[in-house]
């Protein structure tokens, strides 16, 4: 049965990006340069297969839009956008993976566990989406890789949540970069 997981980097004080869209510090990568510092025999290498071996991606559409769709896949997996606005001229012609779903997150959601199968559908990037999709009780799992960092300001993740949404702690993987925490979804 596919299950949803948010895979997300996130400084300690909970932002996700600077205002300007940037993954925090001078050079905007602030929140992925763990992904170069840690050992690429442990950890790295676990999260790199998990992502690659997912069915499909869900993502919000500032976060498509900034990464131009990822050429149209993200590592061949089909990309669905749940989006109030029909998509751009790009993503209608240029990109046959990739689905603009006007109809609500629950629908999104629904297309791209369809669309992987027995796959993970991968969430990546948007926090109005993640919020939307908690909200909707569709994400089942976080995957959040948390950076010795305290940015101060930027978009957080978890602003304006309805109401509480218990989680189940299910994995904490310390590396000299970051700690990355693997939580369940109560239901």
């Amino acid at each position: 049965m596919s299950v949803s997981v948010l895979d997300m980097s996130m400084s300690l004080d909970g932002y996700i990006a600077d205002s300007d869209d940037f993954l925090g510090g001078e050079d905007g990568e602030r929140l992925h340069l763990w992904a170069e510092e840690t050992d690429v025999a442990g950890p790295l290498a676990r999260f790199q297969e998990e992502w690659n071996a997912a069915g499909a991606v869900l993502s919000g559409r500032r976060t498509v839009e900034l990464m131009d769709h990822w050429g149209g896949d993200h590592n061949g997996q089909p990309i669905f956008v749940p989006s109030h606005r029909p998509p751009s001229p790009a993503a209608r012609w240029g990109y046959p993976l990739v689905t603009y779903v006007q109809d609500g997150i629950e629908s999104a959601m629904a297309q791209a566990k369809a669309a992987a199968g027995e796959r993970n559908v991968q969430i990546r990037g948007g926090a109005y989406t993640v919020r939307e999709a908690l909200t909707a009780g569709v994400l089942d799992e976080l995957q959040i890789h948390v950076i010795p960092v305290l940015l101060g300001r930027g978009r957080r993740l978890f602003d304006m949540l309805p109401s509480e949404i218990e989680l189940d702690i299910v994995e904490v993987i310390h590396t000299p970069a970051a700690t990355h925490i693997r939580y369940r979804v109560r239901r």
